[in-house]
This record gives structure tokens, sequence and C-alpha cells, in this order.
């Protein structure tokens, strides 16, 4: 490893990005096209679907893959992979037996009593992505980043691949089987969860090697400790995910709906003007996709970094200098967002296109995002200290911000209510977590110069709005020229930094 633990950080944090911001930026191309195959109330359904998705894979891997990371630190690393593994198959296989049965009833209580295949689909999709969620990990305890990436791209590959072949190359050939195979009213969109599974399918074939060596082990002596480590980390992913997806479960549910008049101008019912409200947001809320991506693959390449040198005299100096970097490029991405949103609005959708409603959210979002990353550089205090349960206490106070400003904000305002449920949310965690931790595991943290750097790119971009009115070749300019201004403040303020890039 290279003498420099900033260095290294960085390379992994490009190695795995490689195997995060490919594949999503690939799957990123899924959005110009869904957001012109499908109508914004079908986009909705998607975004809807995929949430459930991310809130029951939270559920089926309960926490085990930093479990893992903890215990292989302390235990054999092959008897805790067995154990881990063991764990997840059997609760894996529980869950599908139980969804077999009860999926219809699951439909009717998230309104697609019409559409029952979506959700069957969803269940196998949820399964497979749990059975390969400790494997990659192994991947990554073990440094084996390159096969990692190779991985998760042949995974988007596939998925892509599929997508485009049935809704651009045989879409007509595509509707009439799925009519005829689920029901009338399955559309195209079973095509895009069909694609989702036989690409999960294809990971899980090229992680059996991770399993060579594999024994199914239930040692309760290794279990129990791992379960009552890894049950606060579960309860930590829920409530994390009540503050990722909620909004998209509840947007449907809360948002205002028109009159009748307007509802009969607009040749639309309620349920679909709700769907595709959903859809505008869900959109809109993928050009924050960037900072989502770099949060994403800095989380995989900072996880067992930050363990690994959680026992070096230096450490705490080590996560200052690591958040102080982490910040000054989640902004730059920010402003590479908002300064050029003139372009990257036509990825959902053509100009005019209704998607463009929602662009409002986008700053929101980001912020939210940026703060979501600080988070987790945070929760290394109660990570290393094995308090997960005040990380648990964190998340819930987070949660809590969350469902009270969608219950409050979305039935007077739309789904701007949700973005601004999503930033109140990580905001109040980024303080709790800040100044518990401070106590229990103090971390020199550059506050006052991560704070200018806020302002000063937040600033920039309100002055860049002044110029809305002006011709898109002259934003563009200007807007060039602030990006710059701000690599050239943060140029001159590291450079005399005595914790140096």
């Amino acid at each position: 490893m290279s003498s420099n633990p900033i260095k290294a950080l960085a390379g992994q944090t490009v190695i795995y990005g490689m195997g995060t911001i490919v594949p999503r930026l690939l799957n990123y191309l899924l959005v110009p096209l869904y957001t012109r195959v499908f109508v914004a109330g079908v986009y909705g359904q998607i975004t809807d679907l995929y949430a459930w998705i991310a809130f029951l894979l939270a559920l089926l891997t309960y926490g085990m893959e930093t479990t893992f990371f903890r215990y292989t630190q302390k235990e054999d690393p092959n008897k805790v992979f067995n154990n881990i593994v063991s764990c997840i198959i059997v609760t894996t296989g529980i869950f599908l037996v139980f969804f077999g049965f009860l999926y219809k009833s699951f439909a009717h209580l998230i309104q697609y009593e019409h559409n029952t295949q979506y959700v069957l689909l969803l269940g196998i999709i949820v399964a497979l992505d749990a059975l390969t969620a400790v494997p990659f990990a192994k991947l990554r305890k073990n440094n084996q980043a390159k096969l990692f990436t190779l991985i998760k791209i042949a995974n988007v590959t596939l998925n892509i691949g599929l997508n485009l072949f049935f809704l651009l190359v045989i879409p007509e050939t595509a509707l009439a089987i799925s009519e005829k195979v689920f029901c009338p009213q399955a559309g195209l969109l079973v095509w895009v969860l069909i694609s989702n599974v036989l690409s999960s399918f294809l990971s899980l074939l090229l992680l059996l090697p991770q399993f060579k060596g594999f024994k199914f082990e239930l040692e309760k002596s290794l279990i129990r400790p791992m379960l009552a480590y890894s049950l606060p980390i579960l309860l930590i992913s829920l409530v994390g995910m009540v503050n990722e997806v909620a909004d998209k479960i509840l947007i449907k549910y809360l948002t205002p709906i028109p009159d009748a008049e307007t509802l009969a101008n607009l040749d639309i019912s309620a349920e679909e003007y709700a769907l595709s409200q959903l859809g505008i947001y869900g959109a809109n809320f993928k050009l924050a996709v960037l900072m989502t991506i770099f949060i994403q693959m800095f989380r995989y390449a900072s996880e067992p970094f930050f363990f690994g040198k959680a026992k070096d005299r230096n450490a705490p100096e080590l996560y200052a200098k690591v958040m102080t970097y982490f910040v000054i490029f989640c902004l730059l991405i920010f402003l590479g967002v908002m300064l050029y949103i003139d372009v990257l609005k036509y990825f959902i959708g053509r100009g005019g296109s209704n998607y463009h409603e929602g662009l409002i959210i986008v700053p929101i979002v980001l912020i939210a995002n940026m703060f979501y990353g600080i988070v987790f550089n945070l929760s290394i205090w109660f990570k290393l200290t094995d308090r997960t349960f005040s990380g648990t206490i964190i998340s819930i106070v987070g949660a809590s911000i969350t469902l009270l400003c969608l219950f409050v904000l979305v039935p007077q305002i739309g789904y701007l209510g949700a973005a601004i449920a999503h930033l109140g949310c990580y905001t109040v965690m980024m303080l709790v977590s800040y100044f518990w931790g401070q106590k229990v595991f103090p971390v020199p943290y550059q506050v006052g110069r991560i704070g200018f750097y806020i302002v000063f790119a937040i600033g920039l971009f309100l002055f860049s709005t002044i110029f809305n009115d002006y011709g898109l070749g002259f934003r563009l300019t200007i807007n060039t020229l602030l990006i710059l201004s701000y690599l050239t403040v943060v140029y001159l303020f590291e450079r005399k930094n005595p914790l140096k890039i």
C-alpha cells in the first residue's frame, strides 16, 4: 500500500469508482430512455417499485456487510464468511417462501393489485441481490477491486442491453408477450424488472468462485455476537431507508390532487396524476446521480480503509483530512451539476417535457446528498467504538424529521416538500452525529474551513441565477468561470493548509 494513506484511499476510491461510477453512469442512460418511452405516471411506478426493492434489500442483508468487515478483524475470515452467508441463505429462503404466498396481498397493499407480477419480480430481485451482498463485501475486504468492478459492469451491461432490446428493438413483440403471459395491464414495465432479474442472476453466477470452500455453518458462539453487532446496524439501515425511500413511497399518497375539472382537462385520473408527480420527482432526483455515485464509491473504499486505520495513533487527524477533501469534491459536483443544468436537464425528457417541471428540487437534493455523505464520514465514531446503537438513535431522529416533513409539507407543496424533507433529515443527523461523536471519539474536523467552502459554493450557484435570462452560450461561459473560481480558491486555501492534499 502507498505510504500516503490519503493517496491510497483515493486510489481505492477510483478503482471502486470504476465498479460504481461506470455502472451507475451506464445505468443512468436508462433514465433518458425511460423518460422517453414511458409517461411520467409509469416512470412513477418504476420509482416506487425500486424504492421498495431498496427497503427490502436492507431488511434481508441486516447489516451483515459491515459485520463481516468488523469480525474478520477478530475471527478467522473463512469462518466468519461461512456463518454470515449461511445466515443470509436461511433468511432469504424464509423470505422467498413467505413472499411466494403473500405477494398478491402485498401487491394489493401498495396498489398494484392489477399488476401483481411486478411485485413478484420485485421479490426475486431482492433475494438475488441479498445473496450477492456478502460475496461482494468479501471482494472489497480482499482488495479485489478490479474483479468487483468487472462483475458490477457485467451486471449493468446486461441490464442495459436487455432494456434496449425489449423497449427499443422489439417493443411490440415484448408488449404482446407480456399481455399474453402476465395480464393485459402488464405493459413494457414488466420487461424492466425481468431485465433486472436476469442481470442480478448473472452477478450471482460470477460470484460463485467466492463460495469456494464454503461450508454451511451456524455456530452459536459466533452468530450471537455478530447478530448483536449487526442488529443495530439493521435498524440503522431500515431507518436509513425511511430517509432514502419514504418520499418515493409516500408521494403518491400525500401529493395534493387537483379538482375534478382540472383532472378532466388533463385527461388523467387522480391515481395517474399522483404517479406522474412521483415520476417527475424521481426523474429529477436522478439528476443528483453524480453526487450519489461519488458517495457510494467513497463508501465502498472508505469503510475497509477506516477500519484498517483504526489502530493508528494519527487516525483522528487522518479522518479529518478525509472529511475536508470529501466535502471539497462534493461541492465541485454540486457546482458542476447546477451550473450546467441547462444541458443536463435533457437527460430527463425532451425540450418542453413535463419532467422539467421538477428541476427546482435538484439543488436541494444535491446538498442533502452531500450532508448524507458527511453523516457517513461522521459515523466512524460509533462503528469503531462498537456503539452501533448510537447510530440507530441518530437514524431514528433523522427518520422522524423525514416523516414529519413529508406529512406536513408534501400535502401543501407537493414533491418540493419531499426534497426539503431530505435536506432537513440529513442536516439534523449531521449536527447530532458531529456533536455526539466529538464527546466519544474526538476528531479534529476543520469545521470552519468546510463551512466556508459550503457557503462559497452555494453563493456561486446563487450568483449564477442572475444570468438566467441571458442566452445559453453566455450562461455556460459565466458558469464555467464560476467553477474555475471555486477551484482557484480551493487551491489557494489548501496550498497553505497543513493538511495538504
